[in-house]
């Protein structure tokens, strides 16, 4: 089925006489009356009529015939739409976003963005998961970028990638200068992680019974950033996703394996609530920088403490850490 079909199909049911529709579509009543019945072949019966040289619609034809127009007025708005000049494009884009979406991934997004639509605002909170659900169900944000929901059929997950979650140590810790670590290795070992209402916790839970392990799990609190500082502090581990660190110093990355634990973030709809144009653009934007971030060759760098010395020294930097893949089987990614 073409659009053609569509349009011809509606012309007929609009006037019930095959001379004026075919003049209607600048088509000749032979070409109008074939592809008739080429789309009535298609839906498996007849929508129309023939009764001497009157037109009558089928019952099935006045099924056919809201769908159709539907389906064509939608199409018709997305071609006028995609003719409009960016330039022309207005309005606000309310985004929800998780801390670690908000460091760098949105930062981005938005300037960029706003070089092209200057005309457009965009107003982002900083939100946990679940309020982000929440302020979608009430209609105060267009969309989410966070973790898939749990128990939450009614809002639209659209997977944007796969992220990796590692272990962030001071870099004065033993196990800075490991290029890997097993989750095993990390029995007893003095942790800070987020606490247990939280699904990036129960992944993490999930993946320590399958290795055996059971760390000792000193604190536990509800940001990263206060996590890392933590860490930063005294010899404590934590487990976070690698881009989370932003622009701290003085921290070591080491990628987990057996199993490597995996979360994918995305973006998040109310389904039934219609997008505006800006709304889109800023979704396909977001879409195109997550696939082009992915393709990127993954490495792990950290850069420690600067180097107080009246030479002129410049920052030490810890080597960069290929995160390579591992033959262990992964965790299942869950939401945050």
């Amino acid at each position: 089925m073409e659009l053609r079909h569509l349009r011809y199909f509606i012309a007929l049911a609009g006037s019930l006489n095959f001379t004026r529709a075919a003049e209607r579509v600048h088509v000749t009543q032979s070409t109008l009356s074939h592809q008739i019945r080429q789309l009535e072949d298609e839906v498996g019966q007849p929508l129309f009529d023939r009764i001497g040289k009157r037109v009558v619609m089928t019952e099935a034809g006045g099924v056919f015939l809201a769908y159709a127009t539907r389906a064509l007025r939608e199409i018709d708005q997305g071609l006028g739409e995609l003719k409009t000049s960016p330039a022309s494009m207005s309005g606000v884009v309310r985004v929800g976003a998780t801390h670690t979406f908000n460091l760098g991934f949105i930062p981005e997004c938005i300037a960029v963005f706003l070089s092209r639509n200057a005309t457009v605002k965009v107003v982002v909170e900083e939100l946990s998961a679940d309020a982000i659900a929440t302020r979608l169900d009430a209609g105060e944000l267009d969309m989410g970028v966070a973790y898939r929901p749990e128990q939450r059929s009614d809002l639209r997950f659209e997977p944007l990638f796969n992220e990796e979650l590692v272990l962030v140590v001071a870099s004065s810790h033993p196990l800075a200068a490991r290029k890997r670590i097993r989750m095993i290795e990390l029995h007893r070992e003095p942790l800070v992680l987020l606490p247990q209402s939280f699904s990036t916790r129960r992944l993490l839970d999930e993946c320590f019974a399958a290795a055996g392990a059971e760390p000792n799990v000193v604190a536990e609190m509800n940001t990263i950033a206060a996590m890392l500082g933590v860490v930063a502090r005294i010899q404590v581990g934590a487990i976070v996703a690698a881009n989370a660190l932003g622009q701290m110093t003085g921290l070591a990355v080491v990628p987990m394996e057996n199993p490597t634990p995996l979360r994918t973030p995305g973006l998040l709809f109310k389904e039934d609530r219609p997008q505006t144009r800006a709304v889109r653009a800023f979704a396909a934007l977001l879409r195109k920088t997550a696939m082009a971030s992915t393709s990127r060759p993954k490495t792990y760098s950290t850069e420690a403490e600067p180097v107080k010395a009246s030479s002129g020294a410049g920052k030490r930097a810890r080597p960069a850490v290929s995160a390579g893949r591992t033959k262990a089987p992964r965790a299942r990614p869950e939401a945050a």
